[in-house]
């Protein structure tokens, strides 16, 4: 490979490691040979920009906890969502300027929305904006890029609870030394430890599934759906048994609702031909999302089939998107409880419509980096926010903290807590904070809105987007934009054709056009910036101890605590207020602390409401210090930085024996399991353990330096 002669180490190194595409089980190749400074810097050059790598005085860090808060309306528990999948059909991914997470509460909830995940997205070649930098040779190397990215400081992330000394460690070195396990609503911790089917009579044989040729379920697939103008399929028997004919009647009949089958003789040899028994009324009849396998699924099965989804290296929507292609159905009939990320091994439960458990087993011998195990059939999917939280199990590698100042970090995180901010991944990467974005909505200022979704911006942003914005910026021509993006289902492709379709006199309804889920991110990280400011407020004036004046929940309403009711209450009791017309403020300073910051930004407090609708925040409320649950470590001792440090979910169901570790070695690990609720990002747990900034720019700065 040929590089340009001013390339820098800095994009060089980042590009080999953006296009390396590790598995999370295998050996990083060069990055696991490199000195373990080197592999800390190297990985926060990753655009994954949810994950930072952390050594030396840099914090390597991501969540996995995008799902369904327990954050509380005035008068009603509001069960809010990290995600990017509450409306359904329009989950779209964002670009990488801007970061996924999602809102601090689901107002929808209220309207009954379902949990639907969002539409096939199509494969499609992503290059990064630093591999076509050093074709480019841009002037900035990402390190210089990212000066210009957020702090903690920038979001109101400034207080810690513990007295502790800091100390540094590695998060994920390897995929694996980041685990997370979806607690259900019942409380029991979601494992893959079976991969059995349940037995149904009513099953077809296993030669169902796989009886079909791929060429032979593609010329099926587009008789089904009238994609070309044969008006049936003849598929030669080979192995002419009444058997073998029986199993190809049943694999066409059940794999392709609408299509009938018959068999005829041609010259001597057998085939199998399929057809349309009632034409597209028919089709139309049985594709329907309430029931996709109307004519073959037994009467006394529930009609979901319920999994528990083991998977690396994908978030949720990108995992259900693809079991939808390898299974020829719509996203929409899958369910889940809440999205995890895509940087880490993650184990939650899905639930499927009329969809065989024989049929999801199948996908194990054809899919990487997934397993799909404990099936049942329930009558019922999964909602949105059912869960009770997640449980994590991390490993930071290389410590410097003595055994004395982890026990101590660890105790604290046990007996105390941490505070609940909204983590970093929050307010996205570049230098166009997301919250900007959504202060500019609700002040109903909407060129600015446009203006500062596509204006150009300093940062790490891929190479297509850096041209559209520049060619945004010179022409002020959506169509022109739009012809540098050769992915146009990002936000700024979204509002862009918009634009096209509405004009420039009509951005309401241009912005319109992003699916609201993604649009609603934008004030939903304005509230969280606000209410990470107002915490810390509030323990920088009153301490980690309740005050007159705070508020807490009773049931899902929130009251005052008064004088003489403050011993009844801990600092672990206290709320405090997201931004709305439907919550009350603390009776103390704080609450004209919320009036001055919403008044600097030309906002009214006491009128919450948007001229539409859907932009009218009606508040929750938020815990401010969260005690982690089932809190357990071990420091651990290793030479080998490539061998796992503990076994997954796949690792047991193969017998793999659990890792055996030395008395002393090269290197120390602090291994730690703990669970959170939902809405609570681990960052900020980590961050507590290891007193250091969390942001893309402190850590990249810090590993730059170090490496100069």
């Amino acid at each position: 490979m040929r590089l340009p002669a001013r390339r820098s180490l800095l994009q060089v190194a980042s590009a080999l490691l953006l296009r390396s595409g590790a598995p999370a089980s295998l050996p990083l190749g060069p990055r696991s040979q490199a000195p373990d400074s080197l592999k800390c810097f190297l990985g926060s050059l990753k655009m994954e920009m949810t994950s930072m790598s952390l050594k030396r005085g840099c914090l390597a860090v991501e969540d996995n906890d995008s799902v369904a808060p327990e954050e509380t309306k005035k008068q009603k528990v509001s069960e809010c969502c990290l995600t990017r999948s509450q409306d359904g059909a329009e989950n779209d991914c964002l670009p990488s300027s801007e970061i996924k997470p999602g809102p601090p509460e689901v107002e929808s909830a209220k309207k009954g929305e379902k949990n639907f995940s969002g539409q096939v997205q199509e494969e499609e070649e992503e290059e990064d904006g630093l591999s076509e930098a050093g074709q480019e040779e841009e002037p900035e190397s990402f390190a210089d890029m990212m000066k210009h990215g957020l702090t903690e400081l920038d979001v109101g992330i400034t207080k810690f609870v513990s007295s502790h000394q800091g100390f540094s460690g590695i998060l994920k070195e390897r995929y694996s030394d980041f685990i997370v396990h979806e607690i259900g609503k019942d409380g029991r911790i979601s494992h893959l430890d079976d991969l059995s089917v349940p037995v149904d009579e009513e099953d077809p044989s296993e030669d169902v599934v796989t009886v079909l040729t791929d060429e032979e379920k593609q010329q099926l697939e587009e008789l089904q759906l009238f994609k070309n103008k044969e008006t049936s399929v003849a598929i030669e028997v080979i192995e002419d048994t009444k058997e073998k004919r029986t199993v190809i009647h049943q694999a066409i009949k059940s794999l392709f609702p609408g299509l009938e089958t018959k068999t005829e003789d041609r010259e001597g040899r057998k085939y199998i031909v399929a057809y349309h028994a009632a034409g597209k009324k028919a089709l139309a009849k049985v594709r329907t999302a309430a029931d996709p396998r109307k004519h073959f699924w037994p009467k006394s099965r529930g009609s979901y089939c319920h999994f528990v989804l083991y998977k690396e290296n994908k978030d949720t929507m990108d995992a259900i998107n693809v079991l939808s292609k390898y299974l020829r159905v719509k996203p929409n009939i899958f369910s889940y409880m809440g999205t995890k990320d895509k940087r880490a091994i993650t184990v939650q439960e899905i639930a499927v419509l009329k969809i065989s458990a024989q049929r999801l087993a199948h996908l194990n011998k054809c899919l990487m980096n997934f397993k799909l195990g404990n099936f049942s059939y329930q009558k019922n999917p999964l909602k949105l926010g059912e869960l009770q939280g997640n449980h994590f199990t991390v490993v930071l590698r290389n410590i410097t903290g003595t055994d004395e100042q982890v026990q101590q970090a660890m105790k604290s995180l046990k007996e105390i807590g941490f505070i609940n901010y909204y983590g970093m991944q929050r307010f996205g990467t570049t230098a166009v904070p997301t919250y900007q974005v959504g202060r500019a909505i609700l002040q109903n200022s909407w060129t600015e809105v446009m203006d500062l979704i596509l204006k150009p911006r300093s940062g790490a942003e891929k190479g297509y987007l850096v041209k559209c914005r520049e060619e945004w910026a010179k022409t002020k021509d959506p169509d022109a934009a739009l012809r540098k993006l050769p992915v146009k289902r990002g936000v700024e492709g979204q509002l862009l054709r918009g634009l096209s379709k509405y004009g420039m006199k009509n951005i309401v309804s241009a912005f319109g056009i992003i699916p609201r889920n993604n649009r609603l991110m934008y004030i939903h990280s304005y509230q969280s910036y606000v209410w990470n400011n107002m915490v810390s407020k509030r323990i920088e004036d009153y301490g980690l101890k309740p005050v007159p004046g705070d508020l807490v929940l009773k049931g899902a309403t929130a009251t005052y605590i008064e004088e003489d009711d403050i011993n009844n209450y801990s600092i672990h009791d206290v709320v405090m207020p997201l931004p709305g017309f439907d919550v009350i403020y603390p009776k103390h300073k704080i609450s004209e602390a919320y009036r001055e910051m919403l008044t600097a930004d030309n906002l009214d407090i006491d009128n919450m409401r948007h001229k539409i609708r859907d932009y009218s925040l009606s508040g929750a409320y938020r815990k401010i210090i969260i005690r982690p649950q089932n809190v357990s470590w071990e420091v651990v001792a290793y030479d080998d930085p490539k061998i796992p440090l503990f076994n997954t979910d796949v690792d047991n169901l193969e017998g793999k024996p659990p890792p055996v570790f030395a008395s002393e070695g090269k290197y120390r690990a602090l291994k730690m399991d703990f669970s959170l609720p939902p809405s609570t990002y681990a960052t900020m747990a980590i961050r507590e353990v290891l007193k250091m900034d969390t942001s893309i720019k402190n850590q990249t700065q810090l590993n730059t330096n170090w490496l100069r």
